[in-house]
């Protein structure tokens, strides 16, 4: 029987559903599969090291019958996750996906490279916004309020665990994504030279 879609915590069934959910929406909001021919590849660095090391800081929109259709997850602590990535999660990968020995030829390559470099994730001008998230729905169930939803719940959570500020980074050619967090209270923050991203960060107070 089909329950009501809503949102719930995350389950390790979701994982291949939180992959899935990360190639649709990777290349600037939409489908990456063009770019990025192994399927392992985007969420090996954005969904799936968050879901095994933070679990309780994931959640996912279920769509009523158990299947994810969205998520946010994230840190609570950029540099604790940044030392735990290099530590936990790329041994359990770089088999799959080794680290290059030259500059990157490839989108592919490009992304292989950050996956080594989880230090990249470390910006003082951010230090004040410890935590950080990522936030993707597929295309159907956005616009429906799962968004603002998920990151109420994330917010709360962060607040509990006493994590005042957030951050995150985005495509900055993402003008969707940037009127979603502007209408959800995240303001810029200045960091020089951020190449095509932009930082924005609030409070976790959860005023949404």
């Amino acid at each position: 029987m089909t329950k009501p879609a809503g949102l719930r915590a995350y389950h390790p069934d979701d994982r291949e559903a939180l992959a899935d959910i990360c190639v649709r929406t990777a290349d600037n909001g939409g489908d990456s599969r063009h770019l990025y021919p192994d399927l392992d590849l985007m969420p090996s660095i954005f969904a799936a090291p968050y879901a095994y090391l933070e679990p309780d800081l994931t959640f996912v929109v279920d769509d009523g019958t158990g299947r994810a259709v969205g998520y946010i997850l994230g840190t609570a602590d950029t540099p604790q996750f940044v030392a735990a990535f290099r530590k936990q999660w790329l041994p359990l990968v770089e088999d799959r996906f080794p680290k290059l020995d030259g500059a990157p030829r490839t989108p592919s390559e490009e992304m292989i490279a950050l996956l080594h470099n989880p230090e990249r994730m470390i910006v003082p001008e951010v230090a004040a916004h410890p935590a950080h998230l990522h936030i993707d729905l597929l295309p159907a169930w956005q616009r429906k309020g799962y968004g603002r939803a998920l990151m109420r719940t994330f917010l709360a959570a962060l607040n509990a665990k006493g994590v005042e500020a957030v951050h995150l980074s985005m495509v900055t050619a993402n003008t969707p994504a940037r009127a979603f967090y502007d209408r959800l209270g995240f303001e810029e923050i200045d960091v020089p030279d951020p190449g095509p991203i932009t930082y924005l960060g609030r409070s976790t107070a959860a005023d949404l």
